[in-house]
């Protein structure tokens, strides 16, 4: 049971550093050839808009600020809590 508790929150930090990183990617913007960054830009996109693209499809445009990382942080953290509630 306890093994569960630490895999979920695994997922979670991991899924929340991947949001994070896109935000950063998103304020930055790196050049997407170079040889280090633009791979880490490419696998945090592919593993993160899955996710987000369902949201921004729900918001409403809100002059150019995507709430989406936020939205997706806010269900996530509900979601953690609720499996882990579960479990215990």
């Amino acid at each position: 049971m306890y093994i569960l508790v630490q895999i979920i929150n695994l997922i979670y930090w991991l899924y929340f550093i991947l949001i994070f990183l896109r935000f950063i990617f998103s304020w930055v913007r790196p050049d997407p050839y170079h040889q280090i960054w633009g791979p880490l830009m490419q696998i945090t996109y592919q593993l993160t808009e899955p996710l987000l693209a369902p949201i921004r499809r729900i918001l409403p445009a809100m002059g150019g600020l995507d709430f989406s990382p936020l939205i997706l942080l806010f269900l996530l953290g509900f979601l953690r809590s609720i499996l882990i509630n579960a479990i215990i």
